[in-house]
């Protein structure tokens, strides 16, 4: 990737160079006076020459990627039961994208396409790792990719992280070293919620330290974007707020819990509660921004990860097909919401395709840089079609690619393959649901999209690492286990104090207990556990 940038002043400067000379918050003393040109819209012409050098023209930008939110899950998307009214008011008082996507149906690969900008199979972040005691060495978000954090950072940017990294646990790879100046939150793809013994593989961080947390983890989560608005809410900001949310394992308070007391189902119960927990922060968020007066100045992004993985959480996808990990809708199509008061007008509603990868162009444009080609963005700034500045779609065509799954999609036609040969072609404007497949009545609307999807995919690198380890059990071990109907009765059994959770101790068969224990945190709820049986018993 090209690294140099061009400033108005016409020097090219490298990287490590505008990050030496400029420092933390230190951009605008270089370059400040100096005015850029702006669109009729009143933000920064995407030929403006960058950056805006004026600290007080540049709009905060919080980015909150939410964790296994099905499509159908926000009362705004149609969810019936859950109330949704803080997330839903980004989209009221902005835009809801109605065929957004993310660039992948899991969790990693999504935020590495998230933070790049890029394809993540460009740089061969194809698949997501096990947890960290099983995790490739070679895991990570590579150096070579300079993340939106890094480029806020280099404008002018306080930059914050609270929430789920999920891109690397080597040091080098951890947020504090890819442009976050503040990190709390975890390494790994999952966390307990409910407070409990730092686990050593995966802790809570505030920085590179473990710290002990006494919260319900979307409360703290909160706890903490909060406070980092009221520390930066002099400067310009970034807050990347991923939060685990509603991801398992399946755990909430009291006090969420008691919002659904007619909700009969234990499970979908436990999803709203999570879920409003959730809408809770999000409103504790946009509750700060209003009391310091920066509603107007700060752009606020909203998106699922993946789609929901409805067996698991009872998320809702609907009316789509399939669900996270699948290359269909379900998969990767996923609420989107975005917010620029005064910018962009309230209430739209906007049903071009686009993808999660557009995030980083267009906070990169909103905080007035000009894209530089030679960063080689596969994503493309959507403010100036917000605008209406310019029309027609921003993406000729949008790309998957995981393991044997691949899909393209062009206009309103999408190819999907499982693997093996197997095509299927979908009209999503008639059938977004993809019930009917024209494979066989259009083939040559097969060919063109197959041909499309060989370029694009001639393009990426190989995977640098395999999806975690096959679980694998011997005969004995596999005979410590129960069926997947008697899970409940066996946890409860071996669950002495009965807090919900085991530990080593309750099951002292080290090797099971450690694959069981989904996010590292030293304890098995009974939503791992039931995950872990049904992989091993099918």
């Amino acid at each position: 990737m090209e690294e140099g940038v061009e400033i108005v002043a016409k020097k090219n400067w490298t990287r490590r160079e505008f990050l030496r000379l400029t420092g933390a918050g230190a951009a605008g003393a270089v370059f400040g006076g100096i005015t850029p040109r702006t669109s009729s819209a009143g933000w920064p012409s995407a030929n403006a020459g960058w950056p805006v050098l004026n600290p007080g023209d540049k709009p905060n930008i919080i980015l909150i990627p939410a964790d296994d939110l099905g499509y159908n899950d926000l009362a705004i998307q149609g969810c019936q039961d859950i109330p949704t009214p803080n997330i839903d008011s980004i989209g009221r008082n902005g835009v809801r994208f109605t065929q957004g996507y993310v660039s992948c149906p899991l969790c990693a690969p999504t935020r590495a396409g998230l933070l790049s900008g890029r394809y993540q199979q460009r740089f061969g972040f194809e698949h997501n790792p096990g947890p960290a005691n099983r995790t490739d060495d070679i895991f990570g978000l590579p150096l070579s990719e300079m993340t939106l954090a890094e480029r806020l950072k280099s404008l002018g940017y306080a930059t914050g992280m609270v929430g789920k990294w999920h891109l690397g646990f080597k040091p080098e790879l951890q947020p504090t070293k890819r442009g976050f100046d503040e990190f709390f939150g975890f390494l790994d793809g999952g966390h307990a919620y409910l407070p409990g013994p730092a686990g050593a593989q995966n802790p809570i961080m505030r920085g590179t330290l473990p710290v002990e947390e006494k919260e319900y983890l979307t409360d703290a989560f909160a706890r903490e974007a909060v406070a980092f608005i009221g520390r930066h809410k002099e400067q310009p900001f970034f807050l990347y707020l991923p939060f685990n949310a509603v991801h398992a394992p399946m755990q909430a308070t009291e006090k969420y819990l008691s919002r659904f007391p007619n909700i009969q189902d234990e499970r979908r119960r436990t999803h709203a509660a999570m879920l409003s927990a959730l809408d809770d922060a999000v409103g504790g968020v946009l509750a700060e921004l209003r009391a310091a007066g920066l509603e107007e100045k700060t752009v606020i992004i909203f998106l699922g990860d993946n789609g929901g993985p409805t067996p698991e959480t009872t998320s809702s996808n609907a009316p789509l097909r399939g669900v996270k990990g699948r290359v269909l809708e379900g998969g990767i199509r996923i609420p989107f919401l975005m917010q620029w008061k005064g910018k962009i007008p309230g209430g739209k509603v906007d049903d071009r395709p686009i993808i999660s990868l557009d995030m980083y162009a267009t906070a990169v444009a909103a905080a007035g840089a000009a894209i530089d080609p030679g960063w080689k963005l596969d994503g493309e700034n959507l403010l100036p079609y917000l605008a209406g500045e310019k029309s027609g779609t921003p993406h000729e065509a949008l790309f998957w690619r995981m393991g044997p799954q691949w899909a393209v999609r062009s206009g309103s036609l999408k190819l999907v393959s499982s693997g093996a040969d197997r095509e299927s072609l979908f009209d999503l404007a008639a059938d977004p649901g993809e019930a009917k497949n024209l494979a066989a009545e259009r083939p040559e609307e097969v060919k063109k999209l197959r041909a499309l999807y060989d370029s694009w995919n001639a393009q990426m690198a190989e995977p640098k690492w395999k999806p975690g380890p096959p679980l694998k059990l011997n005969p004995n071990q596999r005979a410590a286990l129960p069926q997947p109907g008697q899970v409940k009765d066996w946890f409860d059994r071996l669950d002495k104090n009965a807090d919900g959770k085991l530990t080593a101790d309750e099951f002292p068969r080290p090797v099971i207990f450690r694959m069981m224990d989904a996010n590292g945190d030293g304890a098995v709820t009974l939503d791992e556990a039931r995950i872990f049986i049904q992989k091993i018993r099918g």
